[in-house]
């Protein structure tokens, strides 16, 4: 495990989580928001997450459920919450743990290496590829038929999470909320007209898509 995401709009706590895991060899990431959270998830893939519930555009618990739409890092919570039943509310989501604010540090680096020995998360290829079109995840570039495609942002972060993701459901909420963010959680018409878009520039046959596949009314799947 060497990259830790840390969510918690409390600047200061975020600040000093971040200084303490580097000092001990970790990549620590910062994200003050769910929104910020989730596209930092898809863009730079973290090995665990350590996630504040209150945050300032959606419910921590938002964030547990966005992430496992489509990843099993191991997820820990770090809330001034202490009532069971959000703890409860928290741990059915995904969360892999539970640590309540005031927290000691030692204790908290001890349940990270304990989700790390837990975790079956897998590498990613930096490349994947289709008959038809190769995607470079860390150069974040699309060929087909030996030239570059031309993405726009947001067509480029629609393809990178499903492509992420081989053979999984991606929701649309799930993308929605990744993309856009909250405001956007139910305007599927964005993504009707982003997918088309995708399957003109990638598919041979557009109407009649092999990889950019549809799931009616949940979401839409990748297959290599």
């Amino acid at each position: 495990m060497r990259t830790v995401l840390i969510v918690d709009d409390e600047a200061q706590i975020a600040r000093a989580l971040q200084i303490n895991l580097q000092a001990r060899g970790y990549t620590a990431l910062t994200a003050g928001t769910g929104a910020a959270a989730l596209q930092l998830a898809v863009s730079q893939p973290p090995d665990a997450v350590i996630l504040d519930l209150g945050l300032p555009d959606m419910d921590g618990v938002e964030v547990i459920r966005g992430l496992r739409g489509w990843t099993s890092v191991p997820i820990i919570v770090l809330s001034a919450r202490h009532a069971s039943d959000e703890k409860v509310q928290a741990l059915d989501a995904g969360a892999d743990d539970y640590v309540t604010k005031p927290f000691g540090l030692d204790e908290l680096l001890a349940r990270l290496r304990a989700a790390a020995r837990r975790s079956t998360t897998a590498a990613e290829p930096p490349t994947v590829s289709t008959p038809e079109f190769t995607v470079d995840l860390a150069a974040k570039r699309v060929r087909r038929g030996g030239g570059d495609v031309r993405l726009t942002p947001t067509e480029w972060s629609i393809l990178e999470l499903l492509v992420r993701n081989p053979g999984k459901l991606v929701s649309q909420q799930q993308l929605l909320l990744t993309v856009w963010g909250p405001a956007y959680a139910k305007e599927t018409q964005y993504l009707r007209v982003y997918m088309a878009q995708l399957r003109r520039k990638l598919e041979p046959d557009p109407a009649s898509p092999r990889h950019l596949l549809t799931e009616a009314g949940m979401g839409y799947r990748f297959e290599p």
